[in-house]
C-alpha cells in the first residue's frame, strides 16, 4: 500500500468530496429498476443511523454502495463489489472504482463500488465490517437486481485489497437467529480480487476455505508483488483455485491500466479467469 501523506487543507478537501458524494439521492427500495437503468445511485449498508460503531451522524460517517447496472439485455446475474484503495484517508474512486465498475459493465455485471469509513476517524475493524456487510446486502437484493447470489465477487485495490482479504478470512454463513434479515446472509465473496495489496492474515484465517482468487501487480512494486507471490503459494498448497500476474515493469496505482503499455491487458486476464471459473459466460 502506498504511503501518503495529506496537509490539514488536503483531508479537508477529500471529506468535502466524499461528502458531495454521500449526499447523492440513495435509492429508493421501492422504486423499479427500470427507472434507473441508466443512473448510478446509492444504496446506504445501514439504515441512516444505525450504521455500527459511527462516531458521528454526518456523511463520513454512513457508509454505502454505489450500483453501476449494465445495459439491459447484456446483464448475466453476475456482480461484484468494487473497494477503491487510498491509504484509509481517501478513495481513488476514478481509476480503481468508477472505472473498473465500467468495465464490468461491459462483461455483464453489475458493479457495486463501496464508499467505506475512512481513518483516522475509523480503523481497519470497521471497514472489514463493512467489507462483510456490503456483500449480504448485494444477496439480499438479488431478486430486485435478477442477480445470481452465488456469484458476487469483492474486487479491491491497495489498502481496499488488504482489506477484502480481512473480508473473506472472516467472512461467515451468516447468523439464522439475527433480527436484521441481511446478517442471516452469507458474508462470503464467492471470488476474490486482490490488485496491488494482499494484506495480512486475520486470526482463524483458513486459506482452504478462501474463494477462486485472482492476484495482480508490478514487480518495482516490492511489497504486494512479494505478498502476493506468497499468498499464491499458500493458496496453491491449500488445494485453491489462484491465479497471479506479476509485471515485470510500472508502479503502485495503475488502476484498470487502460492505455497503459505494461498494464492495458491485466482487465483482459481477468475476464478469462471469470469465464473458466464460470462468473462470466462464453468458457469454452
Amino acid at each position: 500500500m502506498a504511503v501518503c501523506v495529506f496537509s490539514t487543507t488536503r483531508w479537508r478537501l477529500v471529506a468535502a468530496l466524499l461528502a458531495i458524494s454521500a449526499a447523492l439521492p440513495a435509492a429508493d427500495h421501492g422504486a423499479k429498476l427500470a427507472d434507473k437503468s441508466s443512473v448510478n445511485y446509492n444504496i446506504p449498508l445501514w439504515e441512516e443511523g444505525k450504521a455500527p460503531l459511527a462516531t458521528g451522524n454526518g456523511p463520513l460517517d454512513s457508509p454505502f454502495l454505489t450500483v453501476f447496472l449494465p445495459p439491459e439485455g447484456k446483464r448475466n446475474g453476475g456482480s461484484v463489489i468494487v473497494a477503491p484503495g487510498g491509504s484509509n484517508i481517501m478513495l481513488m474512486y476514478g481509476v480503481e472504482g468508477l472505472d473498473i465498475a465500467e468495465r464490468y459493465n461491459t462483461w455483464g455485471v453489475t458493479a457495486f463500488v463501496l464508499t467505506y469509513r475512512l481513518s483516522p476517524r475509523y480503523g481497519e475493524n470497521v471497514r472489514v465490517m463493512e467489507g462483510k456487510r456490503a456483500v449480504q446486502l448485494v444477496r439480499s437484493r438479488a431478486a430486485e437486481f435478477k442477480l445470481d447470489p452465488n456469484r458476487v465477487g469483492y474486487i479491491g485495490f491497495s489498502a481496499g485489497s488488504n482489506t477484502a482479504r480481512s473480508v473473506v478470512g472472516t467472512s461467515g454463513p451468516g447468523d439464522p437467529n439475527a433480527p436484521d434479515p441481511i446478517d442471516r446472509l452469507s458474508s462470503r465473496p464467492d471470488y476474490l480480487v486482490l490488485v496491488y495489496g494482499v494484506g495480512r492474515a486475520s486470526p482463524g484465517e483458513s486459506l482452504k476455505n478462501f474463494p477462486p482468487t485472482f492476484l495482480v501487480s508490478a514487480a518495482a512494486d516490492t511489497g504486494p508483488a512479494l505478498g502476493n507471490a506468497q499468498l499464491f503459494a499458500d493458496l496453491i498448497r491449500a488445494g485453491v483455485t489462484a491465479e497471479i500476474h506479476v509485471y515485470q515493469k510500472g508502479r503502485h496505482g495503475f488502476g484498470s491500466g487502460f492505455g497503459s503499455p505494461e498494464f492495458s491487458d491485466w482487465m483482459g486476464r481477468l475476464e478469462l479467469f471469470l469465464k473458466l471459473d464460470g462468473f462470466l459466460p462464453g468458457a469454452n
